[in-house]
């Protein structure tokens, strides 16, 4: 769901709406998406792309344009006996010196935590579904074996809430 453009945009404080490259679903390996009102870094428009993806596991944006100097935001996913444990890690430069940096900084941790639960509670209920259905037969499924198989049922992966079960990731 990390990769739902739509769960991105419901999840923003602000009037951010994806409006170039990837506007709606999922986003791949080598797609870009350009956000406007973007929530962290002030009001122009930040565009980013998917430069790597491992399966359920990784996948790294990189900004291309916007009001960083540099921005890149890698998102680890590793599964756990109650459910999968995310962890973002963002490096970024601001165009603003050492006060737009303390800014910025602040904005981006809200940004996480507001995008984190979002995707925590879509996953924990039947709200996955509207990110999710229509898309994600076309997810590609790590290749696992043994005990590790186990960990990557998606029944393990999600909470079952509410008496729903998700089939796919």
């Amino acid at each position: 769901m990390a990769l739902s453009v739509d769960l991105h945009v419901s999840s923003a404080r602000s009037l951010e709406k994806a409006v170039k490259g990837v506007t709606s679903g999922l986003i791949g390996l080598g797609d870009s998406v350009t956000f406007e009102g973007h929530d962290f870094g002030g009001d122009g428009p930040h565009t980013c792309v998917i430069d790597e993806l491992r399966a359920c596991t990784y996948f790294r944006e990189v900004m291309v344009s916007g009001n960083f100097r540099y921005f890149v935001h890698e998102h680890h996913f590793a599964p756990m006996d109650d459910g999968t444990r995310m962890r973002d890690e963002i490096r970024f430069a601001a165009r603003w010196g050492p006060v737009g940096r303390v800014l910025a900084r602040r904005r981006i941790k809200a940004f996480l935590k507001r995008r984190n639960t979002a995707i925590k509670r879509a996953a924990e209920s039947d709200e996955w579904r509207k990110y999710l259905e229509g898309g994600q037969e076309d997810l590609p499924v790590p290749p696992v074996k043994g005990d590790a198989a186990k960990r990557w049922d998606i029944n393990a992966l999600l909470h079952r809430r509410h008496g729903a079960v998700a089939t796919r990731r």
